[in-house]
């Protein structure tokens, strides 16, 4: 029984997705619930996260998930960070949409239930990054403020960058009010690359993110999508519209591994 999707990275660096089989959490979360902030029982969370460490091979405390609120605060962990308790960090953490490192052996993580989870890789500098971005993270272009971060903290050329764009919300299932989409055109986003109207409008994350880091400047082969759509396959990966926002989530993250 397969736990994971794993994502197209070169060989030292883990990046992957979570799938719903395999744990221990029971319900609309069953059963490989490793996100604490939804209402799954803790215990079974836990286990689930020792579960997911000992497959990443790497001891629990150098797991770092983000309780988000989606918004676009980022947070880059490091030396200092790992220095301090793990209640300082769990404090840290809280109100946070995207991680950045460029420590080995750490897993940098996000959840997600139909929102995006997009992970990056900087093949020059060894930068990573692990971002949410749900529909108001993406109009507030959360995948633009990580690559400047990593710009001004490592130098990251985003011509140096892979990315990810994980399971998540497709078009076809994404339908949204004519406020939302307002929103996306007054932002200047490209409607007829990421918008048509059906009974109403359907707004696609996938491409609007895709668009946000070619503008920024990665190299089109440079960028994976997925394309697996979590509204369709929630008995694979969890959705929220679909199981209810008392379900568990899909944990992305990525690592450097060193021996």
């Amino acid at each position: 029984m397969s736990r994971y999707l794993y994502h197209r990275f070169p060989i030292g660096i883990k990046a992957f997705s979570t799938e719903r089989a395999g744990g221990y959490s029971n319900g609309a979360y069953a059963s490989f619930n490793c996100n604490p902030y939804c209402g799954d029982d803790i215990e079974s969370v836990e286990q689930n996260i020792q579960l997911l460490c000992s497959d990443l091979d790497i001891p629990s405390h150098r797991l770092f998930l983000p309780k988000q609120v989606h918004g676009t605060d980022i947070f880059v962990v490091d030396e200092q960070f790992l220095s301090t308790s793990v209640s300082k960090q769990k404090e840290l953490l809280h109100g946070i949409d995207a991680l950045i490192t460029t420590l080995p052996n750490c897993c940098i993580a996000v959840s997600t239930a139909d929102c995006v989870p997009i992970l990056l890789y900087d093949k020059r500098t060894s930068a990573l990054a692990a971002i949410h971005a749900g529909w108001r993270g993406t109009l507030s272009s959360i995948v633009v403020k990580v690559l400047q971060k990593m710009k001004s903290d490592y130098s990251t050329q985003a011509k140096d960058v892979m990315a990810c764009i994980g399971p998540s919300i497709s078009l076809d299932a994404f339908e949204v009010g004519d406020e939302v989409y307002d929103s996306f055109y007054n932002s200047g986003f490209p409607m007829d690359r990421i918008a048509c109207r059906k009974k109403k409008w359907h707004i696609d994350l996938w491409e609007a993110n895709r668009w946000l880091l070619l503008e920024c400047g990665l190299h089109d082969f440079s960028i994976e999508v997925s394309g697996i759509c979590t509204y369709k396959d929630y008995e694979r990966f969890f959705s929220a519209r679909r199981l209810g926002i008392h379900s568990g989530r899909i944990v992305s993250g990525i690592m450097r591994v060193i021996k």
